[in-house]
């Protein structure tokens, strides 16, 4: 009875602790597309794809993980692979628990990857997780989208790159979804909008994210949708709940567009050279017997870094612009030295007009304030957002924008006291032509063996900084990035004991 007892417990601590199969995908593997293999996985399973273009159109219902064994698919480790062309990439419907990273997307005539409910109101999508994916070069010119979500809730879009959307669509578009993430993200050349969020959507955070001419609208906070669409399918609203946090926007015709939402929330974010507009309050789903009207949204601790605009808050009938809070943000017009403050709905409670906010470099991408900033440490007892577009935490008082330069809270920064090989953060960061890293090896280290190597979104190296023994100390570097694309790269400092790992932000010249 022991012996049966003891291979019992054998058997359940060996399933608890197995790892799921891999099934590869390519040439010369046992699958050559992903339906193939989606018919073999089981929860914990991971789905490799070898290196090469493969066709898009793949229709996957109900591919599902479960809480404890995600289904991960992503490429063999350092290769290349791109899902190019198709109506879609692929089209997943009620799937679930499911991890997609480091693949490209790219030249679709619908949408690029498309998650949905396969028209399921029951059987919603949920717990679906995008990483350092890159979607691009979208070939539908209407209302095509890169990353279609459709009624999901519970998900994440984090280090994913979208660059060239269509002229009509979204980098993202939501409709009725719930329960997300989307941060650390970049988005260049969108169409309509980079982020769309409408249908009922609610509780998402807009985090840490780039915007570099990301469309007519770069986040769409709300839209218009069919009423069959919305979920849930009474919904008052087209958005609520959500978060705009701690994001760089440059260009564009209007950063933020407040459309049918409430409870929206703008904070510390930095807003340079806007087109058009700075916001545009809207409704354009009219039924007053069941949707609020664009309402009791908030707008603050915001740097606006603009020209003489057409005007700075562009206000749509069937709207309550009155409900809105303005409060702690810091306007500039570098046009007009006698310019007396933008054009709002109400009153900015403690509102900052006309003085030059001091970025270090803005012509480069360069978004931190310079020392001597008057817009550091001006604002008092905020305690939204915690964290800057860096990941350090806002002081209090903290300053106006997406980035806290009042010596933000952070382990990082001080490296000469730290008894670890240290990686500071690289500056500047965004950057459009060179940037520097300062890394620091500890007298512990003694003399070490130190490689400082850059790689892509997709784990690629792209290039190798030092390769060779080093003396303890400070150190410092610059890379020029000529020759590289936009977009998200890393750069990965590392000794013989020792790690670090830290975001780069390339952003083109403008």
């Amino acid at each position: 009875m022991k012996i049966i007892l003891l291979i019992t417990t054998l058997f359940c601590i060996i399933s608890f602790f197995a790892i799921g199969k891999e099934l590869h995908i390519g040439e010369g593997q046992p699958y050559s597309n992903l339906y193939q293999a989606v018919k073999d996985a089981s929860p914990g399973d991971t789905i490799l794809f070898h290196e090469g273009i493969y066709a898009g159109g793949q229709n996957i219902s109900n591919f599902q993980g479960n809480e404890s064994k995600w289904i991960t698919i992503k490429p063999v480790d350092g290769e290349t692979v791109i899902i190019r062309g198709g109506n879609k990439a692929w089209q997943f419907s009620s799937a679930s628990y499911i991890w997609v990273t480091h693949l490209i997307f790219e030249q679709q005539i619908g949408n690029g990857l498309n998650m949905d409910d396969g028209g399921n109101y029951s059987n919603p999508g949920h717990h679906l997780k995008f990483t350092n994916c890159i979607f691009r070069d979208m070939i539908g010119t209407g209302n095509n989208d890169l990353l279609k979500i459709t009624r999901v809730d519970h998900f994440e879009v984090n280090n994913c790159q979208f660059i060239n959307g269509a002229s009509g669509g979204s980098g993202i578009d939501m409709v009725g979804c719930h329960n997300g993430l989307i941060a650390n993200n970049y988005f260049e050349n969108m169409g309509s909008n980079a982020i769309q969020a409408k249908g009922g959507s609610q509780n998402i955070t807009i985090e840490k994210n780039i915007f570099v001419n990301a469309g007519n609208r770069s986040i769409n906070l709300g839209g218009s949708t069919g009423l069959q669409y919305f979920k849930p399918i009474d919904a008052p609203f087209e958005a609520a709940d959500i978060n705009v946090y701690s994001n760089i926007f440059i260009g564009s015709q209007a950063p933020f567009a407040f459309v049918g939402c409430t409870r929206v929330k703008v904070v510390n974010n930095t807003i340079y050279k806007p087109n058009k507009w700075v916001i545009r309050i809207l409704q354009e789903t009219v039924d007053e017997s069941r949707f609020v009207p664009c309402s009791n949204n908030y707008f603050q601790n915001n740097i606006i870094y603009q020209s003489n605009l057409y005007v700075e808050t562009n206000i749509g009938p069937n709207t309550q612009p009155e409900t809105f809070t303005f409060s702690n943000n810091f306007w500039y017009n570098y046009q007009n030295n006698s310019w007396d403050g933008p054009s709002i709905p109400v009153t900015d409670s403690i509102i900052v007009i006309n003085k030059n906010p001091l970025f270090e470099n803005p012509e480069s991408n360069d978004f931190n304030l310079n020392k001597e900033s008057p817009a550091i440490g001006i604002i008092e007892n905020d305690s939204i957002p915690k964290t800057d577009f860096y990941g350090n935490r806002f002081n209090n008082p903290r300053s106006a924008g997406a980035i806290e330069s009042g010596n933000p809270v952070s382990t990082d920064n001080n490296i000469t006291t730290n008894k670890l090989p240290k990686l500071k953060q690289n500056f500047p960061n965004p950057f459009s032509n060179n940037t520097t890293f300062e890394y620091f090896i500890p007298q512990s280290e003694n003399e070490t063996f130190v490689q400082l190597r850059i790689f892509d979104s997709l784990n690629r190296e792209v290039a190798v900084l030092v390769n060779k023994k080093m003396l303890p100390g400070n150190h410092k570097i610059l890379w020029d990035r000529t020759g590289f694309a936009s977009g998200i790269y890393f750069i990965v400092l590392k000794t013989k004991k020792y790690s670090s790992t830290k975001k780069l932000i390339v952003c083109k010249n403008l």
